[in-house]
């Protein structure tokens, strides 16, 4: 465990509560020590440190939107913050110096839970996994020549790295998606490159929960393909080694791992990777000097000529207690349990029937839990056959005290190919949206109010049962 002697303003030497375990069996997502946790264990924990949930009498199920935080994390926290003195880090002051203190330790820690050599990779932090995102984009050395391939599952924190692509003059591709969302057709766009270029996707969809392989890192990486991997749906709740994928940057939110802190995420790139990005521009903390007079500056090396600005160190004091958390439950053991809790979904949903037998539910994605996520995206269907508008099963929801999340979630290329939407019609009904204004009722009246513009989605966590499942399910009915 790291702690640092720091000097008090007392004078006398104090040693801060610790803010990360270093310990590689609490940090490894390797699993190999740490025992199996059952049913009865996730049940004790949810007792323990989730106890709000049964008290409010609330089912949370949107766990992809973010998780929950532990008691215990905000316990840990505050008494670091009620304890310690600490300062902006770009000082040599005493208080400064805890601060960064604490962020080196948070970035091993990082490193050491995602089985990264930190001789290879290093952590950048970031607001969110969308400035992660950001950051690969704008400075990646994209120019004529160059290729831009994502697939049509992402995020539209990565589809917007195509607008940077194009105005530099890069080739940018789409590989479509199958009949269950699986990504397609990619490699036969991986084709070999010499001009810097760029292959991005999600480990797992935001959208439908389908997990892509990462396999495919390496198959890009082969043709010359620098390797973007949104990990942001697909951390919370399984392994990702980067001792075995070897992605060049991997993008990530810790509120949606751990729940706490907000406003903290991570690049985490590979060292030669991060060189080799351009900065448009500098900021604060970023720089060894700038000078006016003649114009000219020096970035910092590494991950500080990244982090612009002064870096949340207040919240990144928080992060530690988090991975301990996913690190004492081990990830093969979260896996498991929502892998479990998402099959007993799935098939509650299809078993779902009006009095005559008609489906009352369409699931968008895998029917079955095999590379998948917890996280299950579906419509409610009538009597007749026609999709109810998402928006009144969450005003359902709503009432019931179940949260849910409805629309396209970020990820228009899942949802054009989940909902068919025509495409010379979508077109022109995007077009009257640029003169009359957007709204989903005028856009799903544009398209003939045949098809569906939105999804309901719901996510599972480690701190998910039974029995929210079952609130749910109750959901679906009163709402069909």
């Amino acid at each position: 465990m790291l702690t640092s002697p720091l000097v008090r303003h007392d004078g006398r030497e104090h040693v801060a509560p610790s803010v990360t375990n270093g310990a590689p069996t609490r940090v490894s997502r390797d699993n190999a020590a740490t025992p199996r946790r059952d049913a009865a264990w996730f049940k004790a924990l949810r007792e323990r440190e989730f106890a709000r949930l049964d008290r409010s009498g609330e089912a949370y199920l949107d766990y992809t939107g973010s998780a929950l935080y532990t008691e215990s994390q905000v316990r840990r926290h505050l008494e670091l913050l009620t304890e310690s003195i600490l300062g902006n880090p770009h000082s040599d002051s005493v208080a400064s110096l805890r601060s960064t203190a604490i962020i080196e330790d948070a970035r091993r820690s990082t490193l050491a839970f995602f089985g990264a050599d930190p001789d290879e990779y290093e952590v950048v932090f970031t607001a969110n996994a969308s400035g992660a995102l950001r950051l690969v984009g704008e400075a990646f050395a994209f120019r004529r020549g160059s290729r831009l391939v994502l697939s049509a599952d992402n995020h539209n924190s990565v589809n917007g790295i195509r607008e940077i692509a194009r105005v530099r003059g890069a080739d940018v591709q789409y590989a479509r998606l199958d009949d269950e969302l699986r990504i397609e057709g990619e490699e036969r766009l991986l084709t070999p490159v010499t001009a810097p270029s760029l292959f991005a996707f999600p480990a797992q969809s935001n959208f439908s929960g389908v997990q892509h392989p990462l396999a495919l890192v390496d198959v890009a990486r082969r043709a010359g393909y620098a390797v973007l991997l949104d990990a942001a749906a697909f951390a919370p709740t399984n392994a990702l080694r980067l001792d075995v994928v070897r992605p060049d940057f991997v993008a990530l939110s810790f509120y949606k791992m751990f729940g706490y802190p907000t406003g903290v995420g991570a690049l985490i790139a590979r060292r030669e990777a991060l060189a080799a990005l351009e900065r448009p521009w500098f900021a604060g903390g970023t720089v060894e000097f700038v000078s006016v007079q003649h114009r000219t500056h020096m970035l910092k090396a590494g991950a500080e000529g990244f982090e612009d600005g002064t870096p949340n160190f207040g919240a990144i004091a928080a992060l530690g207690t988090g991975l301990e958390l996913l690190g004492d439950a081990g990830m093969a053991n979260v896996k498991r349990h929502v892998g479990g809790l998402t099959t007993m979904l799935l098939a509650e949903l299809a078993a779902l029937r009006h009095g005559y037998g008609r489906k009352m539910t369409r699931v968008y994605g895998p029917t079955d839990n095999r590379a998948r996520g917890g996280t299950v995206a579906f419509n409610v269907v009538d009597r007749f056959g026609r999709v109810v508008p998402y928006q009144r099963v969450e005003q359902t929801a709503l009432r019931r005290g179940v949260s849910i999340r409805g629309g396209c979630f970020c990820n228009p290329g899942a949802a054009e190919r989940a909902f068919g939407f025509p495409a010379s019609a979508s077109a022109a009904c995007m077009e009257r949206a640029r003169r009359e204004g957007f709204a989903v009722e005028s856009f799903a009246e544009c398209l003939g109010g045949e098809v569906a513009v939105g999804a309901v989605r719901a996510s599972l966590g480690i701190a998910s049962n039974e029995r929210d499942i079952q609130r749910l399910l109750e959901v679906v009915e009163a709402s069909g």
